[in-house]
């Protein structure tokens, strides 16, 4: 698979996986309450530390698989 994520989508997807994975931690923890609805507290926080590690993944590696079935591609390389 090509590389297709790049620019600020890159950056974005650093910044809220980040969050995300402090977020799903902290909640994991029991410090701050993520529960929502019916699902439990431990699940919901574990969601959030997964759905953050996807992200910074793919904002690592530069490849989203939902980005190459959508056709997006904000990659642009360097020229030299």
């Amino acid at each position: 698979m090509n590389k297709n994520v790049g620019g600020y989508d890159r950056i974005w997807r650093f910044v809220v996986g980040a969050l995300l994975l402090v977020g799903g931690l902290v909640g994991y923890a029991g410090m701050v309450r993520v529960a929502v609805g019916p699902v439990p507290q431990a699940l919901a926080a574990l969601l959030l530390v997964l759905i953050g590690v996807i992200l910074i993944v793919t904002g690592y590696t530069q490849r989203c698989v939902i980005n190459s079935v959508l056709g997006m591609n904000t990659y642009e390389p360097r020229s030299r």
